[in-house]
């Protein structure tokens, strides 16, 4: 029997902002009981990563399951509120998707929360897959105002521009309840679904479900850089949590708890508030805190509870995962990069060699992560570290082992002329600088 699927994705949470990855309780208690409560009924997995440390092109490999340097939006670092209107910087409909297929397979499909693979008319939800959207374009919006960077609204029902009043997170997981509910007696009756919710916390800016009165003067410049604290993020994370609570709630009201897998991860790294320990840096860097990510999956007919494991993957593999679990077939035109985990949901203790390639415009960042060693340059600087011995890469054995260093260079280079050249006019887009507070 195929699974109902539902692909819940964070938005810049850290390595170690969940109780369950070591996260320390805040000010209020717990910060994530419901997503503990996955885990422990569920698959952990401790080197998980995501496919980029920037939001959009993560969201284009885990939407085509394959590298998304191979198309030209992902390119940008990230997609920005002023592409709007373009016709290159997005995902082009005729791509082969994970909602496409699923679809093909018999699934309705539908995506709650943030797009960010370009703006209509020339991309879209509806375009890419989804039977349902109801979600933002942008990259991050007010969860007040609904209102993007450039001030413009950004909440949409389909194509239509929708207004609602109401905290996005909280807008967002009662949308996800309302769609298992209607898709209850499909799914009963052999019909299965596929729901993306991807939630914009614990994304500046920093407001939590009582911080209504922060969004005027954040207006102009959503990175809210003057505000935000620790307890104010871990509020954000706690009221994600809570709708992932009520979700769990209402497939269980509906019996269909047992036979839904639910993953849970964050598109990337954290950013300034979050807790990445042991790791280094954060959003934007290829150092570990960048790149590792959390990931749980809870499927009670498919995943033994209390499961742990170490296996190396990253989003575009949880993608195919998803698509082999749903009968899906990839197109032969689009063959795909990522690698199905089904046969480590079966059984936890499965290792497999998996090599992982990243590269960014930003610092000219490269990497290779391969068994216990990553290959990492940053600007003009070249690093090689021992992972299992060191996630906080501080050891740097490049002049140790120069033999080592050189192989892992030329494989990441072998790997590099497969994929299309960064242009020239891809951007790279910080938000701010030491200027505004220290490097971390």
């Amino acid at each position: 029997m195929k699974p109902n699927i539902i692909f819940i994705v964070s938005d810049d949470l850290g390595y170690a902002d969940l109780g369950c990855y070591g996260g320390r309780d805040a000010s209020f208690g717990v910060v994530s009981p419901n997503i503990d409560a996955l885990a422990a009924g569920g698959l952990r997995l401790t080197e998980g990563y995501a496919n980029s440390p920037v939001c959009s092109p993560t969201r284009f490999a885990m939407i085509t399951m394959r590298y998304q340097y191979r198309l030209r939006g992902a390119l940008e670092e990230p997609i920005h509120s002023g592409s709007k209107g373009s016709t290159t910087l997005g995902l082009p409909p005729e791509i082969p998707t994970l909602p496409s297929q699923l679809r093909k397979a018999g699934y309705n499909t539908a995506l709650v929360g943030k797009w960010h693979l370009g703006y209509p008319p020339s991309f879209g939800p509806l375009r890419s897959g989804y039977d349902e959207f109801f979600g933002i374009m942008a990259g991050g919006v007010d969860y007040f105002t609904h209102c993007s960077s450039k001030g413009d609204h950004d909440l949409y029902l389909g194509e239509q521009e929708h207004r609602e009043v109401g905290y996005l997170t909280d807008i967002f997981s009662g949308r996800a309840v309302d769609y298992v509910q209607r898709m209850a007696s499909d799914a009963k009756a052999g019909k299965p679904f596929f729901l993306s919710l991807h939630y914009t916390a614990p994304h500046w800016p920093w407001e939590t479900r009582d911080d209504a009165d922060v969004a005027p003067e954040v207006a102009a410049n959503l990175f809210h850089l003057h505000g935000g604290n620790v307890d104010a993020y871990r509020r954000m994370i706690h009221h994600m949590d809570e709708g992932i609570g009520q979700i769990v709630l209402a497939l269980r009201e509906q019996d269909l708890l047992d036979d839904t897998l639910t993953v849970f991860t964050s598109d990337n790294g954290g950013e300034r508030f979050s807790d990445n320990w042991p790791l280094v840096g954060g959003k934007m860097d290829l150092t570990e805190g960048g790149i590792r990510v959390p990931w749980i999956a809870h499927w009670p007919n498919g995943i033994p509870a209390g499961s742990v494991s170490g296996q190396h993957c990253m989003t575009m593999d949880w993608s195919a995962t998803m698509l082999e679990l749903g009968g899906g077939r990839p197109d032969p035109d689009y063959p795909l990069d990522g690698v199905s985990l089904q046969a480590l949901l079966r059984d936890p203790t499965t290792q497999f060699e998996r090599p992982l390639f990243w590269r960014m415009k930003h610092r000219q960042q490269r990497a290779l992560r391969d068994g216990r060693w990553k290959y990492l340059k940053v600007d003009e600087h070249e690093y090689l570290f021992d992972i299992h011995a060191d996630a906080r890469e501080r050891a740097n054995h490049a002049k140790r082992e120069p033999d080592r260093l050189a192989a892992m260079r030329e494989r990441w280079l072998q790997w590099d002329a497969t994929m299309p050249p960064i242009p020239p006019d891809a951007t790279v887009s910080l938000g701010y600088s030491v200027k505004d507070m220290p490097q971390r």
